[in-house]
């Protein structure tokens, strides 16, 4: 889906062309889309991996705790352990997207 004049796809465009695709009304349509984000958002707090066929794969990866060092002084730094999402994009998705780049 191409969205006139956008380099930036917004819940707003998602949910304007669930709307063109399937009908419901705008406010039906928005609360849709809303629920399925809710819904990915709620399983990765979960430390759930969310698997979307086609699409791709979710997880929730913990980091240890490590020494680092502050890129303007040099000096070390403790980073505290922390928790953070990683997407692997399906192969489907790797390929539409390179196939996309290769014709324009």
């Amino acid at each position: 889906m191409q969205v006139a004049g956008h380099q930036t796809l917004t819940r707003a465009d998602l949910c304007e062309a669930v709307h063109e695709e399937v009908g419901l009304s705008r406010q039906e349509c928005s609360g849709l889309v809303e629920r399925t984000l809710d819904l990915i958002v709620d399983s990765l707090e979960q430390g759930e991996t969310v698997k979307l066929s086609g699409f791709g794969v979710f997880q929730v990866r913990e980091k240890r705790a490590r020494m680092g060092r502050n890129p303007k002084t040099g000096e070390p730094a403790a980073i505290n352990p922390r928790r953070v999402i990683s997407f692997r994009a399906s192969q489907i998705m790797k390929s539409r997207v390179h196939d996309a780049v290769v014709e324009t």
